[in-house]
């Protein structure tokens, strides 16, 4: 098979910082704005410690979303951020359906299983180009 330009680490560096800006976006409001409104949503979902779990997931989302884009760690930080978006999808989206938008939306799975599948085939695909984890040691 011919190859056609096709360049997969390129890809998944793309991937990277993308999901990296999308989780730093999640979790900056909590970390400058105040853990109120977070700390509130996991004590109406019955987390323990409601607090502890609001600074443990906001602190996840935004130095998470930075090592992404640094490409630092990217393998735990991604299977940490995967199980963070599938507990959302079971305490939280199964019960509002599949969409998110749309006329049947209800703020249900889909974004947080594209998510979840992106996160994946960073653990599974590595971290791509320019990423520090790819660096040699020699």
């Amino acid at each position: 098979m011919m190859d056609r330009g096709v360049n997969p680490d390129l890809g998944l560096a793309i991937l990277r910082v993308v999901l990296g800006v999308i989780f730093i976006a999640h979790g900056a409001p909590a970390v400058f704005g105040g853990m109120e409104g977070t700390t509130a949503f996991m004590d109406s979902l019955g987390i323990p410690l409601p607090v502890v779990a609001a600074w443990a997931i906001t602190l996840l989302e935004f130095l998470g979303g930075i090592s992404l884009i640094a490409g630092f760690l990217v393998t735990p930080v991604a299977l940490l951020l995967a199980t963070h978006m599938m507990m959302g999808i079971v305490l939280v989206h199964a019960a509002k359906g599949f969409y998110v938008l749309g006329p049947d939306a209800n703020g249900g799975i889909e974004f947080n299983l594209l998510l979840t599948a992106s996160l994946l085939m960073l653990v599974f695909g590595g971290p791509g180009l320019a990423a520090m984890d790819s660096r040699q040691h020699g």
